[in-house]
Protein backbone atom coordinates (compact mmCIF):
# COMPACT_ATOMS: atom_id res chain seq x y z
CA UNK A 1 0.00 0.00 0.00
CA UNK A 2 1.02 3.57 -0.53
CA UNK A 3 1.80 4.31 3.08
CA UNK A 4 4.21 2.37 3.56
CA UNK A 5 6.31 3.52 0.47
CA UNK A 6 6.09 7.05 1.77
CA UNK A 7 5.65 6.60 6.03
CA UNK A 8 8.54 9.25 6.55
CA UNK A 9 6.37 11.49 4.50
CA UNK A 10 3.29 10.97 6.74
CA UNK A 11 5.44 11.58 9.93
CA UNK A 12 4.16 15.36 10.11
CA UNK A 13 0.61 15.18 9.89
CA UNK A 14 -1.91 14.87 12.76
CA UNK A 15 -3.52 11.81 13.13
CA UNK A 16 -5.99 10.70 12.39
CA UNK A 17 -6.55 10.69 8.87
CA UNK A 18 -7.27 9.26 5.31
CA UNK A 19 -4.78 9.24 2.60
CA UNK A 20 -6.02 8.45 -0.38
CA UNK A 21 -4.11 7.03 -3.19
CA UNK A 22 -4.89 8.96 -6.12
CA UNK A 23 -2.75 7.12 -8.79
CA UNK A 24 -4.56 3.95 -7.93
CA UNK A 25 -8.16 5.44 -7.52
CA UNK A 26 -7.12 6.63 -11.85
CA UNK A 27 -6.21 3.23 -12.49
CA UNK A 28 -9.35 1.94 -11.07
CA UNK A 29 -11.47 3.96 -13.00
CA UNK A 30 -9.50 3.67 -16.20
CA UNK A 31 -10.00 -0.06 -15.68
CA UNK A 32 -13.76 0.28 -15.07
CA UNK A 33 -14.01 2.54 -17.95
CA UNK A 34 -12.51 0.32 -20.48
CA UNK A 35 -13.64 -2.97 -19.46
CA UNK A 36 -16.83 -1.25 -19.77
CA UNK A 37 -16.92 0.53 -22.93
CA UNK A 38 -16.22 -3.25 -24.57
CA UNK A 39 -20.08 -4.12 -24.31
CA UNK A 40 -21.34 -0.54 -24.04
CA UNK A 41 -22.41 -0.56 -20.46
CA UNK A 42 -23.04 2.14 -18.45
CA UNK A 43 -21.67 2.84 -15.15
CA UNK A 44 -22.39 4.91 -12.35
CA UNK A 45 -20.39 5.76 -9.06
CA UNK A 46 -22.47 5.04 -5.92
CA UNK A 47 -21.81 8.27 -3.96
CA UNK A 48 -22.52 6.72 -0.27
CA UNK A 49 -19.35 4.60 -0.75
CA UNK A 50 -17.05 8.26 -0.30
CA UNK A 51 -18.51 11.67 -0.92
CA UNK A 52 -15.26 13.54 -0.66
CA UNK A 53 -15.48 16.49 -3.21
CA UNK A 54 -11.53 15.56 -4.66
CA UNK A 55 -12.72 12.62 -5.43
CA UNK A 56 -15.98 13.26 -6.86
CA UNK A 57 -14.17 16.01 -9.06
CA UNK A 58 -11.83 12.87 -10.41
CA UNK A 59 -14.61 10.60 -10.60
CA UNK A 60 -16.23 12.98 -12.70
CA UNK A 61 -13.67 13.48 -15.54
CA UNK A 62 -14.11 9.91 -16.40
CA UNK A 63 -17.72 10.08 -17.43
CA UNK A 64 -19.00 7.95 -14.53
CA UNK A 65 -22.62 8.76 -13.45
CA UNK A 66 -23.75 8.46 -9.69
CA UNK A 67 -25.74 6.74 -7.93
CA UNK A 68 -27.60 8.07 -4.84
CA UNK A 69 -28.77 6.50 -1.49
CA UNK A 70 -30.83 9.83 -0.48
CA UNK A 71 -32.00 13.47 -1.71
CA UNK A 72 -28.84 15.39 -0.29
CA UNK A 73 -26.92 12.40 -2.26
CA UNK A 74 -28.89 13.79 -5.32
CA UNK A 75 -27.74 17.39 -4.61
CA UNK A 76 -24.25 16.41 -3.95
CA UNK A 77 -24.23 15.34 -7.28
CA UNK A 78 -26.08 18.37 -8.61
CA UNK A 79 -23.81 20.78 -6.99
CA UNK A 80 -20.45 18.79 -7.92
CA UNK A 81 -21.75 19.22 -11.78
CA UNK A 82 -22.79 15.46 -12.62
CA UNK A 83 -25.05 15.49 -15.45
CA UNK A 84 -28.51 15.04 -14.14
CA UNK A 85 -29.13 12.45 -16.77
CA UNK A 86 -26.47 10.44 -15.25
CA UNK A 87 -27.81 10.21 -11.74
CA UNK A 88 -30.27 7.00 -10.51
CA UNK A 89 -31.97 7.42 -7.00
CA UNK A 90 -32.69 4.62 -4.88
CA UNK A 91 -33.79 4.12 -1.39
CA UNK A 92 -36.04 2.44 0.66
CA UNK A 93 -37.37 5.64 2.79
CA UNK A 94 -37.17 8.73 0.20
CA UNK A 95 -39.21 11.87 2.32
CA UNK A 96 -41.73 13.95 -0.47
CA UNK A 97 -39.15 16.90 -0.66
CA UNK A 98 -36.16 14.69 -1.98
CA UNK A 99 -38.81 13.45 -4.38
CA UNK A 100 -39.62 16.70 -5.40
CA UNK A 101 -35.99 17.70 -5.83
CA UNK A 102 -35.03 14.58 -7.62
CA UNK A 103 -37.97 14.91 -10.16
CA UNK A 104 -37.21 18.76 -10.46
CA UNK A 105 -33.83 18.06 -11.41
CA UNK A 106 -35.20 15.68 -14.42
CA UNK A 107 -32.93 13.28 -13.43
CA UNK A 108 -32.22 9.59 -15.08
CA UNK A 109 -34.28 7.44 -12.88
CA UNK A 110 -36.13 7.57 -9.40
CA UNK A 111 -35.75 3.40 -8.54
CA UNK A 112 -38.86 3.27 -6.53
CA UNK A 113 -38.82 0.56 -3.77
CA UNK A 114 -42.11 0.25 -2.45
CA UNK A 115 -45.73 0.33 -4.40
CA UNK A 116 -46.90 2.81 -2.15
CA UNK A 117 -43.65 4.71 -3.03
CA UNK A 118 -45.22 4.88 -7.04
CA UNK A 119 -48.39 6.45 -6.21
CA UNK A 120 -46.11 8.98 -4.01
CA UNK A 121 -43.98 9.54 -7.02
CA UNK A 122 -46.72 9.95 -9.17
CA UNK A 123 -48.92 12.43 -6.78
CA UNK A 124 -45.61 15.05 -6.77
CA UNK A 125 -45.16 14.73 -10.53
CA UNK A 126 -48.69 15.73 -11.08
CA UNK A 127 -48.27 18.48 -8.87
CA UNK A 128 -45.40 19.66 -10.50
CA UNK A 129 -47.10 19.51 -13.88
CA UNK A 130 -44.39 16.62 -14.88
CA UNK A 131 -43.59 12.86 -15.79
CA UNK A 132 -40.96 11.36 -13.35
CA UNK A 133 -38.93 8.63 -14.97
CA UNK A 134 -38.61 6.01 -12.40
CA UNK A 135 -37.33 2.40 -12.35
CA UNK A 136 -39.09 -0.24 -10.47
CA UNK A 137 -36.29 -1.55 -8.24
CA UNK A 138 -37.52 -5.29 -7.80
CA UNK A 139 -36.32 -7.70 -5.03
CA UNK A 140 -34.90 -11.11 -6.80
CA UNK A 141 -34.87 -13.26 -3.86
CA UNK A 142 -30.78 -14.09 -4.48
CA UNK A 143 -28.62 -15.11 -1.65
CA UNK A 144 -25.01 -13.07 -2.70
CA UNK A 145 -22.79 -15.04 -0.20
CA UNK A 146 -21.94 -11.92 1.79
CA UNK A 147 -22.37 -10.38 5.22
CA UNK A 148 -26.46 -10.45 6.34
CA UNK A 149 -25.41 -6.66 7.29
CA UNK A 150 -25.16 -5.87 3.42
CA UNK A 151 -27.43 -8.47 1.88
CA UNK A 152 -30.18 -6.47 -0.04
CA UNK A 153 -31.43 -9.08 -2.17
CA UNK A 154 -33.39 -11.73 -0.22
CA UNK A 155 -37.14 -12.36 0.11
CA UNK A 156 -37.01 -11.07 3.80
CA UNK A 157 -34.41 -7.77 3.00
CA UNK A 158 -36.18 -3.90 3.27
CA UNK A 159 -34.63 -3.45 -0.29
CA UNK A 160 -37.28 -3.44 -3.41
CA UNK A 161 -40.65 -4.55 -4.47
CA UNK A 162 -41.33 -8.15 -4.52
CA UNK A 163 -42.04 -9.72 -7.94
CA UNK A 164 -45.71 -11.20 -6.80
CA UNK A 165 -46.37 -7.35 -5.80
CA UNK A 166 -45.65 -6.50 -9.03
CA UNK A 167 -47.55 -8.88 -10.46
CA UNK A 168 -50.68 -8.08 -8.24
CA UNK A 169 -51.10 -4.79 -9.07
CA UNK A 170 -50.00 -4.48 -12.47
CA UNK A 171 -52.95 -2.43 -14.30
CA UNK A 172 -53.11 -0.24 -11.17
CA UNK A 173 -49.50 0.98 -12.16
CA UNK A 174 -50.07 1.05 -15.26
CA UNK A 175 -53.09 3.45 -14.59
CA UNK A 176 -50.62 5.86 -13.07
CA UNK A 177 -50.21 8.82 -15.66
CA UNK A 178 -47.67 11.06 -14.15
CA UNK A 179 -44.46 8.67 -13.84
CA UNK A 180 -42.94 6.74 -17.54
CA UNK A 181 -41.19 3.90 -16.18
CA UNK A 182 -38.02 3.27 -18.24
CA UNK A 183 -36.71 0.14 -16.11
CA UNK A 184 -35.79 -2.06 -13.78
CA UNK A 185 -33.33 -2.15 -10.81
CA UNK A 186 -31.94 -5.16 -9.29
CA UNK A 187 -29.30 -5.24 -6.38
CA UNK A 188 -28.79 -8.11 -4.48
CA UNK A 189 -25.84 -6.71 -2.20
CA UNK A 190 -22.37 -5.37 -1.24
CA UNK A 191 -18.95 -6.68 -0.77
CA UNK A 192 -19.75 -9.88 -3.27
CA UNK A 193 -16.91 -12.30 -4.32
CA UNK A 194 -18.44 -15.54 -5.19
CA UNK A 195 -19.17 -13.81 -9.04
CA UNK A 196 -21.54 -17.08 -9.71
CA UNK A 197 -23.97 -15.33 -7.80
CA UNK A 198 -24.61 -13.11 -10.41
CA UNK A 199 -25.73 -15.79 -13.50
CA UNK A 200 -28.44 -16.26 -10.56
CA UNK A 201 -28.84 -12.16 -10.65
CA UNK A 202 -29.07 -12.36 -14.64
CA UNK A 203 -31.23 -15.37 -14.87
CA UNK A 204 -34.18 -13.82 -12.80
CA UNK A 205 -33.45 -10.61 -14.44
CA UNK A 206 -33.94 -12.35 -17.62
CA UNK A 207 -37.08 -13.91 -16.46
CA UNK A 208 -38.92 -10.71 -15.24
CA UNK A 209 -38.11 -8.45 -18.19
CA UNK A 210 -39.74 -11.00 -20.21
CA UNK A 211 -42.68 -11.51 -17.94
CA UNK A 212 -43.95 -8.20 -17.35
CA UNK A 213 -42.54 -6.83 -21.17
CA UNK A 214 -45.10 -9.33 -22.05
CA UNK A 215 -47.76 -7.56 -19.63
CA UNK A 216 -47.39 -4.64 -21.32
CA UNK A 217 -44.45 -2.58 -20.20
CA UNK A 218 -41.50 -1.59 -22.15
CA UNK A 219 -37.89 -0.81 -20.37
CA UNK A 220 -35.02 0.80 -22.02
CA UNK A 221 -32.83 0.05 -18.94
CA UNK A 222 -31.78 -2.71 -16.39
CA UNK A 223 -30.15 -1.40 -14.17
CA UNK A 224 -27.82 -4.75 -12.24
CA UNK A 225 -26.91 -3.19 -9.65
CA UNK A 226 -23.48 -3.49 -8.21
CA UNK A 227 -21.67 -4.98 -5.55
CA UNK A 228 -18.51 -6.27 -6.51
CA UNK A 229 -16.16 -7.07 -3.59
CA UNK A 230 -12.34 -5.87 -3.12
CA UNK A 231 -9.84 -7.93 -1.26
CA UNK A 232 -9.74 -6.83 2.51
CA UNK A 233 -7.50 -9.23 3.53
CA UNK A 234 -4.35 -8.90 1.54
CA UNK A 235 -5.54 -5.83 -0.72
CA UNK A 236 -1.73 -5.83 -1.86
CA UNK A 237 -3.25 -8.99 -4.13
CA UNK A 238 -5.42 -7.29 -5.97
CA UNK A 239 -5.33 -3.22 -5.77
CA UNK A 240 -7.72 -3.48 -8.88
CA UNK A 241 -11.36 -5.61 -8.88
CA UNK A 242 -11.69 -7.98 -11.10
CA UNK A 243 -14.33 -5.91 -14.11
CA UNK A 244 -13.41 -8.04 -16.46
CA UNK A 245 -14.86 -11.20 -15.09
CA UNK A 246 -17.86 -9.57 -13.86
CA UNK A 247 -18.65 -7.76 -17.14
CA UNK A 248 -17.95 -11.14 -19.19
CA UNK A 249 -20.59 -13.21 -16.73
CA UNK A 250 -23.06 -10.36 -17.39
CA UNK A 251 -22.81 -10.40 -21.00
CA UNK A 252 -22.96 -14.19 -21.26
CA UNK A 253 -25.74 -14.64 -18.97
CA UNK A 254 -27.95 -11.40 -19.28
CA UNK A 255 -30.28 -11.74 -22.54
CA UNK A 256 -32.49 -8.32 -22.42
CA UNK A 257 -32.06 -7.68 -26.20
CA UNK A 258 -30.47 -4.19 -26.51
CA UNK A 259 -31.42 -2.55 -23.60
CA UNK A 260 -29.12 -0.06 -21.39
CA UNK A 261 -27.42 -2.21 -18.99
CA UNK A 262 -26.44 -0.12 -15.94
CA UNK A 263 -24.25 -0.82 -13.01
CA UNK A 264 -23.42 0.97 -9.77
CA UNK A 265 -20.29 0.58 -8.26
CA UNK A 266 -18.84 2.04 -4.42
CA UNK A 267 -16.54 -0.12 -3.23
CA UNK A 268 -15.23 -1.33 -5.94
CA UNK A 269 -14.08 1.72 -7.41
CA UNK A 270 -12.99 3.72 -3.98
CA UNK A 271 -12.28 1.17 -1.24
CA UNK A 272 -8.62 0.25 -2.28
CA UNK A 273 -7.24 3.82 -2.60
CA UNK A 274 -8.18 4.79 0.72
CA UNK A 275 -6.32 3.91 4.27
CA UNK A 276 -6.75 5.17 7.67
CA UNK A 277 -3.95 6.69 9.12
CA UNK A 278 -3.65 6.64 12.91
CA UNK A 279 -0.72 6.79 15.71
CA UNK A 280 -0.34 4.74 18.81
CA UNK A 281 -1.25 6.16 21.94
CA UNK A 282 -0.44 3.60 24.51
CA UNK A 283 0.15 0.12 25.27
CA UNK A 284 -1.41 -1.64 27.92
CA UNK A 285 -1.99 -5.09 29.30
CA UNK A 286 -4.90 -6.24 31.03
CA UNK A 287 -5.38 -8.58 34.22
CA UNK A 288 -6.31 -11.35 32.05
CA UNK A 289 -3.07 -10.87 29.75
CA UNK A 290 -4.87 -9.10 26.78
CA UNK A 291 -2.27 -7.22 25.27
CA UNK A 292 -4.16 -3.72 23.64
CA UNK A 293 -2.49 -0.98 21.12
CA UNK A 294 -4.50 2.07 21.73
CA UNK A 295 -4.96 4.23 18.92
CA UNK A 296 -5.72 7.50 18.36
CA UNK A 297 -8.57 6.57 15.47
CA UNK A 298 -11.75 4.86 16.68
CA UNK A 299 -15.46 3.91 15.70
CA UNK A 300 -15.76 7.69 14.64
CA UNK A 301 -13.39 7.53 11.66
CA UNK A 302 -13.98 3.79 10.46
CA UNK A 303 -17.39 2.02 11.78
CA UNK A 304 -17.54 -1.33 9.80
CA UNK A 305 -15.10 -2.82 12.06
CA UNK A 306 -17.67 -2.39 14.74
CA UNK A 307 -20.35 -2.27 13.16
CA UNK A 308 -20.80 -5.63 11.36
CA UNK A 309 -17.90 -7.25 12.16
CA UNK A 310 -15.66 -6.12 8.89
CA UNK A 311 -11.89 -7.09 8.53
CA UNK A 312 -9.73 -4.22 7.57
CA UNK A 313 -5.81 -5.37 7.51
CA UNK A 314 -3.76 -3.32 9.54
CA UNK A 315 -0.48 -2.95 9.66
CA UNK A 316 2.54 -0.72 11.38
CA UNK A 317 4.27 1.78 8.91
CA UNK A 318 7.18 3.23 10.96
CA UNK A 319 8.46 0.24 13.24
CA UNK A 320 11.96 -0.55 12.65
CA UNK A 321 11.70 -3.58 14.75
CA UNK A 322 12.08 -7.10 13.45
CA UNK A 323 10.00 -9.29 16.00
CA UNK A 324 5.98 -9.30 15.48
CA UNK A 325 3.84 -9.68 18.97
CA UNK A 326 0.31 -10.31 18.95
CA UNK A 327 -1.91 -6.99 19.29
CA UNK A 328 -5.90 -5.62 20.20
CA UNK A 329 -6.32 -2.36 18.25
CA UNK A 330 -8.59 -0.58 20.02
CA UNK A 331 -9.31 3.41 19.65
CA UNK A 332 -10.74 6.24 22.09
CA UNK A 333 -14.09 5.73 22.05
CA UNK A 334 -16.27 5.32 25.34
CA UNK A 335 -17.62 1.70 23.98
CA UNK A 336 -16.24 -1.74 24.56
CA UNK A 337 -17.33 -2.19 21.41
CA UNK A 338 -14.51 0.18 19.48
CA UNK A 339 -12.20 -2.35 18.44
CA UNK A 340 -10.23 -2.90 15.19
CA UNK A 341 -8.92 -6.04 15.14
CA UNK A 342 -8.18 -8.26 17.65
CA UNK A 343 -4.74 -10.45 18.46
CA UNK A 344 -3.16 -9.00 15.35
CA UNK A 345 0.17 -9.45 14.58
CA UNK A 346 2.15 -6.31 14.06
CA UNK A 347 5.66 -5.69 14.44
CA UNK A 348 6.70 -4.50 17.83
CA UNK A 349 4.52 -1.18 18.46
CA UNK A 350 5.49 1.72 20.20
CA UNK A 351 3.85 5.11 21.39
CA UNK A 352 4.23 6.92 18.42
CA UNK A 353 4.38 4.37 15.66
CA UNK A 354 1.97 5.04 12.75
CA UNK A 355 -0.53 2.41 11.72
CA UNK A 356 -2.48 1.90 8.46
CA UNK A 357 -5.99 0.72 8.47
CA UNK A 358 -6.03 -0.77 4.90
CA UNK A 359 -9.02 -1.11 2.31
CA UNK A 360 -10.91 2.32 3.88
CA UNK A 361 -11.89 4.46 0.93
CA UNK A 362 -15.40 3.01 1.04
CA UNK A 363 -17.89 3.68 3.70
CA UNK A 364 -14.91 5.09 5.99
CA UNK A 365 -15.19 8.89 5.76
CA UNK A 366 -18.95 8.63 4.97
CA UNK A 367 -20.25 7.03 7.73
CA UNK A 368 -17.71 9.08 9.94
CA UNK A 369 -19.23 10.71 13.30
CA UNK A 370 -18.91 12.91 15.88
CA UNK A 371 -19.14 10.89 18.53
CA UNK A 372 -17.83 12.36 21.92
CA UNK A 373 -17.07 15.14 20.18
CA UNK A 374 -14.21 13.81 18.02
CA UNK A 375 -13.23 15.92 14.87
CA UNK A 376 -14.24 14.82 12.09
CA UNK A 377 -11.15 13.05 9.81
CA UNK A 378 -9.02 14.63 7.23
CA UNK A 379 -7.98 13.78 4.16
CA UNK A 380 -4.77 14.04 2.54
CA UNK A 381 -4.38 13.41 -1.26
CA UNK A 382 -1.00 11.57 -2.64
CA UNK A 383 -0.83 13.99 -5.64
CA UNK A 384 -0.64 16.90 -3.03
CA UNK A 385 2.22 15.43 -1.06
CA UNK A 386 5.68 16.59 -2.20
CA UNK A 387 7.62 14.75 -4.21
CA UNK A 388 4.43 12.16 -5.20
Amino acid sequence: MLSRKIASQLKGIETPFYLYDINLLRQTLESVVYESNKYNYKVHYAIKANNDDYLLSIIKEYGIGIDCASGNEVRKAIESGFEPKSIVYAGVGKRDKEIRYAIEQNILAINCESIEELQVVNTIAAELGKKADIGLRINPDIDPKTNRCIDTGQADSKFGISYEEIMENIEWIKSLENINIIGIHIHIGSQIRELHVFENMCNKANAIVENLESLGFKFRIVDVGGGLGINYDVPENEPIPNFASLFAIIREYLNVGDKEVHFEFGRALVGECGELITSVLYNKTTATGRRLLIVDASMTELIRPMLYGSYHNIENITSEEESFKKYTVVGTACESTDVFDENVSLRKSKRGDLLTIKSAGAYGSSMASQYNMHDLPKAVYSDQINGN
